[in-house]
């Protein structure tokens, strides 16, 4: 059965039919709480409930932490850029924790970043120890996730295309929201994960809606037995797992991008963003980004997220 796990900023709660029952732990971070599941049971009986809308929710996942997120894992999103799914590798790149912020937190869009874009991703959180060198299968791999989040993989693409740097484009502050809760699940559970949808919204209006086993590449478990040949993760840490088509790129038309081929970099990238510059899809001051996941017979449910975007 899945277990429902709130965070503010001086507690941990369980939600529950009832109501939000606050954990009796001094755990401060998300791998400290994993390591006290008798403490997350005891607040699953407790009968002293507060109503979760009052609660000032922050991120369930804490920083410091890894954030390890895989590139292009969705067949419609390879595809929009212009790129055959048939070969596309299994690849990361890394975020810094620095950039999770809360589920109903502003996006801060840096005062030199024009073209921000958004990125619903199902987020993995660890569970336990994996260290390099881990064999994972499909009878085990289940065994080191302790549950599932929102997150919103937040863009600066006129950093990250003109100087390939992902790093960078994805990790400013508030780059990387979580939540609002980090629904623990058990393997059984786990197993429905195709069954899951992603949607985002800007303004009310649907930008990002897809299901795992329709556009997923490569699965979890894939991604751990990539990931545990050469990474170290520990309870805590966030894996992303990609995201669907309908972000705000999206490739050049075939002539335009082939012309361009044959353009010095610094010509070319600045064409390109003089024309992204007249995309309306692109993040602006005051609007509303809302990113839900969940199966559509709402057996499993990790929530909605509403933030909104601010020029620093």
């Amino acid at each position: 059965m899945s277990t429902t796990i709130l965070r503010t900023p001086d507690a941990w709660w369980v939600r529950t039919p009832a109501g939000a029952t606050r954990i009796a732990t001094d755990a401060t971070t998300t791998g400290g709480l994993l390591a006290e599941p008798e403490m997350i049971a005891a607040a699953r009986g407790s009968t002293e409930t507060v109503d979760p809308a009052t609660l000032d929710l922050v991120s369930p996942v804490t920083a410091p932490c890894r954030v390890v997120a895989q590139m292009t894992n969705f067949t419609s999103h390879v595809k929009d850029a212009g790129l055959n799914p048939d070969t596309i590798p299994l690849t990361f790149f890394r975020k810094t924790s620095g950039s999770i912020s809360g589920p109903f937190d502003d996006i801060v869009r840096p005062g030199h970043v024009r073209c921000l874009d958004y990125e619903v991703e199902i987020g993995l959180v660890i569970g336990r120890e994996l260290p390099v060198g881990t064999q994972l299968t499909a009878d085990n791999w289940t065994s080191f996730v302790a549950g599932l989040v929102v997150t919103n993989d937040v863009s600066a693409r006129d950093v990250q295309l003109p100087k390939t740097q992902f790093y960078e484009s994805k990790s400013y502050p508030t780059f990387t929201p979580v939540g609002p809760a980090l629904v623990l699940l058990d393997g059984d559970e786990l197993a429905r994960f195709g069954d899951l949808r992603l949607r985002l919204w800007v303004n009310g209006g649907l930008r990002q809606d897809s299901s795992v086993d329709d556009d997923m590449i490569y699965s979890p478990l894939e991604a751990l037995q990539a990931l545990s040949r050469f990474q170290r993760m520990e309870a805590g840490d966030l894996l992303l797992t990609g995201t669907p088509e309908g972000t705000a790129l999206s490739a050049p038309p075939k002539p335009a991008e082939l012309i361009a081929a044959f353009l010095p970099p610094a010509l070319k990238w600045k064409i390109f963003f003089k024309r992204q510059a007249q995309n309306p899809g692109y993040l602006k001051h005051g609007d509303v980004v809302e990113v839900a996941i969940g199966t559509d017979d709402g057996a499993i449910d990790l929530g909605r997220q509403r933030t909104v975007v601010r020029a620093a």
